[in-house]
This record gives structure tokens, sequence and C-alpha cells, in this order.
């Protein structure tokens, strides 16, 4: 089974002004996917945030809405999470996927029948 990966970035969140910057991001939003390239109806993933921390002084990368700046949240996200494990539980739940141990039932119970007024 071939899985191909790929990162979603859902959002950005950042200060406005944080040492002498503008747009300090702190947060990523994102969504980590594993398409079977075999069987590519089959599919996981997991959603996350993941925090970040701008150190006054070290080298600052101003937030730009280009594939550029994507390429940079996506290696702060390869460089602070634990991506091994993360493959991991995305094969086991595709796995799951294409040969289920678990079903959902289904029952009616919960809509009940409307019960007639009671005529005085």
């Amino acid at each position: 089974m071939a899985i191909l990966y790929k990162w979603t970035i859902n959002q950005l969140n950042a200060k406005i002004e944080s040492d002498g910057q503008d747009n300090v991001i702190y947060n990523i939003h994102y969504t980590y996917t594993g398409i079977d390239e075999d069987e590519q109806q089959y599919q996981a993933s997991t959603i996350g945030v993941y925090s970040v921390t701008y150190v006054p002084g070290t080298p600052f990368i101003p937030w730009v809405d280009d594939q550029a700046f994507e390429n940079v949240v996506i290696g702060w996200l390869e460089d602070g999470l634990d991506t091994a494990v993360m493959r991991d539980n995305i094969g086991k739940q595709i796995a799951l996927e294409k040969n289920p141990v678990d079903e959902d039932l289904y029952f009616t119970w919960n809509n009940p029948t409307p019960i007639p007024p009671v005529e005085e």
C-alpha cells in the first residue's frame, strides 16, 4: 500500500504586531491527509493546531499569501510534529477502511411516534 501524503493549511493565527514585526504567526491549523495511491477511494486524515513562537532577534519571515510562504509553514510543521507517527496512524485508518472490523448500526427507537392528544 503506497500512500501519498498532503498538508493543507486551513488557517493561521497571527499577532497583528509583536516585537516590532507585523503578522507574527503563533498557531497553524492544519489537515494532514493520506491517499492510497493504489486505490484512490481510500483516504484518511488528521487535523490539528500547531503552536509556533517567534523569538525576537531570530530571522523573521513575513507573512505573504503565496506558495513560497505555504512551503515555509509546512516546513515548520514537519520540523515540529512527529510525522512518522501521524503517517502510521493514517495508514492504520486506511487499512481499517479497506478491512473494517466495526460497523455502525442505526436504530429507530429515538424517533418517537407522535402520541395522539387526549380528548377531554
